[in-house]
């Protein structure tokens, strides 16, 4: 971690994330929200919205955000790190235009944004990005001074989001009988996308199959099995899957899905399973409903151990992470040479989206981009 608190030329930070719900009513417009401009029948979100209802219409993830932001206002106090951090969303309340309002109103202008989600892809970075633009038009229509936006760096090969992780897994390992825990197997998950939507992510020149989605997953997925084999002494085979599809049964998504994998690993003789959902930054909804609810089912339907270890949520060391990627990122704009943190062979990814980067199927403006119209 870096020494230097110098977070000059930002002025504040904005963490930036998905919305969910926060009581029954709010279900049906909270997923109008999400699918606007598709066409959904409110009926047919009435039966996407179960999930929800199924845990009061409530979803964690507004609580975990209110936890995290806690986490990081203490951590950047503890080390006299003066950058106020706000917080807006997506899909609901507090809604990104309005927190970006009330950040210019406060006279912010140069304002660093952190993205919940930690790897590249179009639903996890340029979605953010488009939602970004869309907010600072709003601004502009309005008359108001827009600031300059920048958004941190991927940080799924980050120590401060791995190494929480590898804790996970050790702790739900030990949770296993001991008769089934050394033979147990290790389900990296994460949340299925489109194949086309991940061949494309990441770089142009990285594309291909799987594109720097999976890749960047399944270099996390080796970081955790390479130091639970150093810290166990017990080499645990593992595999990358993936959960929480909700596309048109015709389209390609990426494969296999959490409930047949354990189906799969069970058929094949094997004792135990620890699910490690490395795709999300908390336990929000989708690792609520799809592990802690069908994939236990499914286990507890073949008779198959399975434990699922912790998201990385407000762990100080995320906390932590944050404030080195600040700090990283301010280095970088004011000219320094900095050198950035980062486990395994990917090394640091890009500080700037370049054009191209996981670009969607009808084309947007993107803030925080080499090809914003904000810049």
């Amino acid at each position: 971690m870096r020494d230097a608190l110098d977070a000059t030329p930002y002025d504040a930070l904005l963490l930036l994330s998905f919305g969910g719900p926060e009581g029954p009513d709010d279900v049906v417009p909270f997923l109008e929200n999400v699918t606007r401009g598709r066409g959904i029948p409110k009926e047919r979100l009435k039966e996407v919205g179960r999930h929800y209802f199924l845990f009061g219409g409530v979803s964690p993830i507004n609580d975990q955000n209110r936890a995290l932001l806690d986490a990081l206002r203490k951590d950047f106090a503890d080390h006299g790190l003066g950058l106020p951090i706000y917080w807006g969303n997506r899909n609901w309340a507090p809604y990104l235009t309005d927190t970006l309002r009330e950040m210019v109103a406060d006279g912010h202008r140069r304002i660093l944004v952190l993205a919940t989600s930690a790897y590249a892809s179009y639903s996890g970075c340029r979605q953010y990005r488009e939602n970004l633009a869309e907010s600072l038009a709003v601004l502009q229509a309005e008359g108001l001074e827009l600031p300059k936006i920048d958004k941190l760096r991927h940080y799924f090969n980050h120590p401060g989001f791995v190494e929480p992780m590898v804790d996970g897994v050790i702790e739900s390992l030990a949770e296993l009988p001991e008769d089934v825990r050394d033979g147990a197997h290790l389900a990296f998950s994460t949340h299925s996308i489109p194949n086309a939507s991940a061949d494309t992510s990441g770089p142009v020149e990285g594309h291909g199959e799987g594109g720097a989605y999976v890749a960047q997953h399944l270099e996390v997925a080796r970081l955790i099995a390479d130091a639970v084999r150093e810290r166990t002494g017990v080499d645990h085979p593992w595999q990358l899957v993936y959960q929480s599809r909700s596309g048109a049964p015709h389209i390609p998504w990426l494969e296999p899905d959490i409930c047949d994998h354990l189906e799969e690993r069970h058929g094949s003789g094997v004792p135990a399973v620890v699910i490690a959902p490395i795709g999300f930054v908390s336990d929000h909804m989708e690792v609520l409903y799809d592990l802690d609810t069908e994939a236990k089912a499914k286990a507890e339907e073949l008779g198959l151990p399975m434990r699922r270890s912790a998201t990385v949520g407000d762990d100080p060391r995320f906390a932590a992470a944050v404030r080195d990627l600040v700090l990283e990122r301010a280095g970088v704009e004011r000219g320094q040479e900095v050198a950035p943190c980062a486990l395994g062979a990917l090394g640091a990814d890009h500080d700037v989206c370049p054009v191209g980067c996981c670009p969607a199927r009808a084309a947007k403006p993107a803030a925080a981009g080499v090809d914003s119209p904000y810049a």
